[in-house]
Formats: structure tokens, C-alpha cells, sequence
């Protein structure tokens, strides 16, 4: 990733969930942290391999192993507080049972996938950001 990638991502991360807190630091290679203030709260990594350019946020979010544990609410809650913005929305996807699709109002941010790992449950918040949505 250059700088000027590294610099649209930025915008566009804080553009999209209304936070002027949240950064994009650069690592090697193609990938960069994304966090708000001081927490690192996910990976950022460059997909080309179609020719087309784009890019995907990975999040992994735990929440235990209780089986009581309503995940709509929890994972509302934990990406409003994440990211500050009281407007972010999971719902249930109709025909799968193994993710969530989280939004901004009516805008489509991304897919929670459940992921079971000796006894506890997790999900895995991946977002997908297109070259075509950093046009400035």
C-alpha cells in the first residue's frame, strides 16, 4: 500500500462511520491496521488477484461461550461503542445461519461470520471496500 492509498483508506474509514478518531497505519507489504485512538481493532489487506483492486477489513469480535448469548444485540453494541457511531445496525441474514450482515442506516457495511473454536464463539466482521469507493 503507498501513502496515497494508506490516505484515501483513512478518509474513507472516517466518512463512513463519522469518526474523525479512527486511523489507517500501514505495515509491510499490503496490509495496515485500521484503529480508533489508541486500539487496533482490525486488519486492512489489499485484494488484486482479479486485476481489480480492492480492499477488506477483518475484525474478529469475541463473545464467550455462553449459549444464552443473543448475538444481534451484543454485536450492536459492540460496533456502535467500537466505532461511535449510534446509526451501525446487524440483522440476521434470511436464508443463512451462520452470519449477520451489519449496516450504516440502510447502507451495506459487511458480513459477521460465527466462528466455534474450542467452546467459544466469536465473529468475524469483514468488510469490503472497492477501489471505486475511494474516489475522492
Amino acid at each position: 500500500m503507498d501513502v496515497q492509498e494508506v490516505k484515501k483508506l483513512d478518509a474513507y474509514f472516517k466518512k463512513l462511520f463519522g469518526n474523525p478518531q479512527i486511523r489507517v497505519v500501514p505495515k509491510k507489504g499490503d496490509l495496515a491496521e485500521v484503529f480508533v485512538g489508541e486500539e487496533d481493532v482490525g486488519e486492512l489487506n489489499v485484494d488484486d488477484e482479479d486485476g481489480d483492486r480492492s480492499y477488506n477489513f477483518r475484525m474478529v469480535i469475541q463473545v464467550g461461550s455462553d449459549p444464552s448469548i443473543q448475538p444481534v444485540p451484543v454485536l450492536n453494541a459492540y460496533l456502535r461503542g467500537k466505532f461511535g457511531n449510534d446509526k451501525i445496525r446487524v440483522v440476521t441474514r434470511p436464508k443463512k445461519m451462520d452470519s449477520l450482515e451489519a449496516y450504516i442506516g440502510e447502507e451495506f457495511l459487511g458480513v459477521l461470520f460465527v466462528e466455534n473454536e474450542r467452546g467459544r464463539r466469536s465473529y468475524i466482521f469483514e468488510l469490503p471496500i472497492l477501489d471505486v469507493d475511494l474516489v475522492e
